[in-house]
């Protein structure tokens, strides 16, 4: 993460003294804020630091899984799907770097490329965030839906992202280069969609702040899980309760199948609520398997001790 994320955009944007409202990258303190829940580490510029582990892990979760944990708590909203994948037999995981543009406004978009210039920003500003990645970083970004004449990047910029955050990046927006894209290594992305066009009429107006992609609320430091049927955005301090609960029903379905299979359950047995005599099957099959555990047995164990097993 680099430490001068939120000094330079505020110097960038000239906004150093301005109150939140108008800020347009988020302090560490207001991304704080946005995050109260989490009690974690967190990277110099307010996000959560999330375990590489966790999110390593996350690529095995099923989005219905993810789903199901975030819905179970409240969250409705953080589901973005049906669009297009440059790679869909690949998933990638990673914490979002947000961006929000808006149709560009002459006066105002003026002042801010000058702005960013004189404080020794390079180039058109839709490259900026794209200089503040960091590795494990996804540059998530609202363009508006805008496809045409909405491409946030080409193989050029694609491929600084995949240097800085060896990652790929989700998009409101469209993207170009698709053959070029496809070229490097490791690297995906999920887009509106794809066209020839270059990038214009917009403007950049906020980095790491709150944004809406698609149907879902995106916050900066979200756990971003992007598979071929869409994207979930996990509050951070969800992601470990998300990971060990979707590695837990790929352990029950693992062991359902094969008792259902043998015939020694019948499927309302295994649908159903088990009875204890299931559950200790379960235990035993699990000291018999070690090599399916996804995760520590330490885990593990803490999951089903709160679970009441």
């Amino acid at each position: 993460m680099k430490n001068s994320i939120v000094f330079l955009g505020l110097i960038c944007f000239g906004l150093a003294d301005v109150t939140a409202t108008h800020a347009q990258i988020a302090t560490p303190d207001e991304i704080k804020f946005y995050t109260l829940e989490w009690e974690g580490e967190r990277f110099p510029d307010g996000r959560p630091k999330l375990s590489q582990d966790l999110l390593e892990r996350l690529k095995n979760i099923s989005i219905e899984e993810a789903w199901g944990v975030l819905r179970g708590e409240g969250y409705h909203n953080q589901f973005a799907g049906d669009w297009r994948m440059l790679h869909q037999d690949r998933p990638f995981t990673g914490q979002a770097l947000t961006a929000v543009y808006l149709p560009r406004r002459p006066d105002y978009a003026d002042r801010l490329l000058e702005k960013g210039h004189q404080s020794g920003m390079i180039g058109a500003a839709n490259s900026w965030p794209i200089d503040l990645l960091s590795e494990g970083d996804v540059y998530v970004a609202d363009c508006f839906g805008k496809v045409v004449d909405g491409t946030l990047i080409g193989d050029n910029l694609g491929n600084a992202i995949y240097a800085n955050s060896k990652r790929g990046v989700i998009f409101d927006a469209g993207a170009r280069d698709l053959e070029g894209l496809e070229d490097i290594e490791g690297f995906n992305a999920y887009v509106r969609g794809w066209d020839p066009s270059f990038l214009r009429e917009v403007m950049l107006t906020g980095i790491n702040v709150p944004i809406r992609i698609g149907n879902a609320t995106v916050f900066p430091g979200d756990a971003v899980l992007a598979k071929r049927e869409g994207v979930v955005f996990i509050p951070p301090y969800l992601l470990q309760q998300v990971v060990i609960n979707g590695e837990f029903t790929s352990l029950r379905d693992a062991f359902g199948h094969q008792r259902l299979q043998e015939g020694t359950y019948t499927p309302g047995q295994i649908d159903g609520r088990w009875s204890d005599e299931i559950r200790a099957d379960f235990l035993k099959w699990i000291d018999e398997h070690p090599e399916l555990l996804p995760m520590p047995r330490e885990e593990l164990d803490r999951y089903l001790k709160e679970r009441g097993w």
